[in-house]
């Protein structure tokens, strides 16, 4: 019983260094062939940062066909290390919307007063979690009309 608890205590530790965060001379140490992105990017050392490198793929700013090469060096590495999980790394533009122009009625509204005197009172109300929220409706209603 005693050898079999070591024997998990073990192997969580080793759970635990292998999902640490790498450190500059973690990453040098690795092999070129360690990573999947260009300049050492996209480093998959295991499967914890096979899922990081899923996970970040799409916020890089790398070309279309850049991704989509590295999506498919990380699909091959979480496969050549048994790592589980369906979903595959993928190339998609479409991760954050693009920006949009907004309607002369939109930019009267963010340009309002009132827009303005929310937008602080929300934010004071951020920074301080117990603050009371009084609001005057009628003071409200009367400066949308």
């Amino acid at each position: 019983m005693e050898q079999n608890m070591n024997s998990i205590f073990e192997k969580a530790q080793q759970a635990l260094d292998t999902a640490k965060k790498l450190t500059t001379k973690d990453r040098k140490s690795l092999k070129s062939s360690t990573f999947c992105g260009p300049g050492r990017y996209f480093p998959v050392p295991d499967c914890q940062h096979v899922a990081t490198a899923k996970a970040f793929l799409g916020r890089s700013k790398f070309s279309q066909s850049t991704k989509q090469k590295i999506a498919a060096c990380i699909n091959r590495k979480a496969k050549q290390l048994g790592c589980s999980g369906d979903k595959k790394a993928k190339a998609s533009e479409n991760e954050f919307p693009k920006y949009v122009e907004l309607s002369a009625e939109q930019k009267k509204l963010y340009s309002s007063d009132i827009f303005e005197s929310t937008k602080k009172l929300v934010e004071e109300s951020i920074n301080n979690p117990d603050m009371d929220l009084d609001f005057d409706f009628v003071q409200i209603e009367d400066a949308v009309d």
